[in-house]
């Protein structure tokens, strides 16, 4: 049987946990795969899967993540929008977590210096949507946003 989208919670439900997802698969471009693995595997401690001269796979945070080799990567289009007062880069990927563990990966890359776009803040403060947000890059200048929620069936909020 295909894989088929997660069913949506019903509209009664009391628990806080959030409807369980499919992996998404994402391939991204480096320019570096040694920085790759140290950026991706040692900082943000996503786990490395399956490898070859020129790609390397991550966990991550549960989603199937490629760093393909392009020793010629360049970010000239790279862009930001205004977003809550914030410059934010266009275009970026990242993952949604619970807030506590958004609150924790917050700490270890600020004790780890990464240097944030974004610093760790909440956004949206008392609105629908509200969330833990922080922005930063990768090594071959791939911008990346790691949100944290309280209650992850808000996601959509409006």
């Amino acid at each position: 049987m295909p894989n088929s989208p997660a069913a949506p919670l019903p509209e009664d439900n009391a628990s806080h946990s959030a409807p369980s997802l499919s992996p998404f698969h994402l391939a991204i471009q480096v320019h570096d795969l040694a920085a790759a693995r140290k950026f991706y595997g040692e900082r943000l401690g996503c786990p490395e899967g399956r490898s070859a001269e020129t790609w390397v796979d991550f966990d991550f945070f549960g989603h199937q993540f490629v760093c393909h080799l392009n020793k010629q990567k360049t970010n000239e289009s790279l862009a930001y929008n205004e977003v809550d007062g914030h410059g934010v880069p266009v275009p970026h990927f990242g993952v949604v977590l619970d807030l506590a563990a958004w609150s924790e990966l917050a700490e270890r890359l600020t004790a780890l210096e990464i240097n944030f776009v974004i610093a760790p803040y909440i956004r949206f403060a008392g609105e629908p949507g509200e969330q833990g947000t922080m922005f930063f890059f990768d090594p071959s200048g791939n911008a990346i946003e790691i949100k944290g929620f309280r209650d992850l069936r808000s996601l959509f909020a409006k």
